[in-house]
């Protein structure tokens, strides 16, 4: 299962697309441990992203997202 985050550039913030992180096995046995590990996955993801704002996310399936929006 994949966490798909909706991003934009602070700086611009019509520029958007959507980005796909892996979630470790373990956590993906059901959708509702998707969600729970998302906040602290999203969180390190935005500290080391500082340009782009997290907007949305979803947990999806694996190879489902990472496009342009």
């Amino acid at each position: 299962m994949e966490l798909i985050l909706s991003i934009c550039l602070v700086a611009n913030p019509g520029t958007c697309r959507e980005e796909a992180l892996s979630v470790s096995v373990e956590q993906t046995q059901m959708p509702m441990q998707c969600m729970i590990a998302a906040m602290p996955t999203i969180a390190e993801w935005s500290g080391t992203h500082p340009k782009w704002k997290v907007h949305k996310w979803r947990c999806g399936r694996a190879n489902m997202g990472g496009r342009d929006i």
